[in-house]
């Protein structure tokens, strides 16, 4: 169930940030994420009205409020890098290092005494490649150094809140997912009076920006429940395989050319899902 949830996240994960990076090269970059980030909040507090489980906020660092607000300020920081690196054009620049992000919350569960069979880690180290070669890794052209800083950036945000994210998730889901997004409405709210603007979408860019907002919501919480019941090494490197996701959406739906090494890459993918679910 763990990897099938994990798995489930890089679906949804994927999804998002097609849906955003499309909208970010007709929409600013800050109202896209804006968007989806309200959404996702107002997806959270939805479910936690429907299902009655909310829970007092503690300042202990085994709850979830401390590090649901680190991950969501952390992953607002990102995917704002991320999505200004994809409204470049460069997606073949900008996804492959922003799915290296996995390495950092990998690295931090095996320092904390994870141990993975010799099988599930051959199956990470597979899967690793195959999101970093699904994602088509492009240098043809030359690299500027804008795409590659916001790569960068992304990455090292991302890893860094799937970390808080699994943190936060073993005192309880849900509430770590909602609490991402409760600081950041603050500061979008900030923005819409300072910049007197909500972003200005069309009614069908705010129908795919609500699915968007939805989709990366319910990213967090599955990839917060597969941690909680299998290795977090393990459903991150499983959640990670969004960029293949992204790049079969682009192809299917943006006509977007899939590169011999995409093919490579959904090849790794698939063969890492197999050696860590036998793992």
């Amino acid at each position: 169930m763990s990897a099938l949830l994990a798995l489930c996240s890089s679906l949804l994960f994927g999804t998002g940030d097609y849906i955003g990076g499309h909208l970010s090269k007709k929409h600013n970059v800050m109202a896209v994420t804006g968007v989806v980030q309200v959404v996702g909040f107002l997806t959270g507090a939805f479910l936690l009205l429907a299902t009655g489980t909310w829970i007092s906020p503690s300042l202990s660092w085994s709850g979830y409020f401390l590090p649901g607000v680190c991950a969501g300020i952390i992953g607002f920081i990102g995917l704002n890098a991320f999505f200004a690196g994809l409204s470049t054009g460069r997606m073949g620049v900008v996804s492959p290092i922003s799915s290296l992000s996995v390495m950092i919350p990998v690295i931090y569960s095996l320092i904390h005494g994870e141990r993975p069979s010799a099988g599930a880690i051959t199956g990470m180290v597979i899967a690793m490649l195959g999101a970093f070669f699904g994602s088509g890794p492009e240098i043809r052209g030359g690299l500027s150094p804008k795409p590659l800083i916001f790569a960068a950036i992304a990455a090292l945000c991302f890893g860094t809140a799937v970390i808080f994210l699994t943190i936060g998730a073993q005192a309880n889901v849900l509430m770590t997912a909602t609490t991402m997004r409760a600081p950041n409405m603050f500061i979008l709210a900030f923005l819409a009076i300072r910049f007197k603007t909500t972003g200005g979408f069309s009614k069908k860019s705010l129908g795919f920006l609500l699915f968007g907002g939805i989709a990366d919501f319910m990213a967090n919480v599955t990839l917060g429940e597969a941690s909680t019941m299998g290795l977090v090494s393990a459903s991150v490197v499983l959640a990670s395989l969004y960029p293949v996701v992204t790049s079969v959406l682009a192809f299917r739906f943006s006509h977007e050319r899939l590169h011999k090494v995409q093919y490579f890459g959904i090849i790794c993918a698939v063969a890492g899902v197999s050696l860590i679910s036998m793992g």
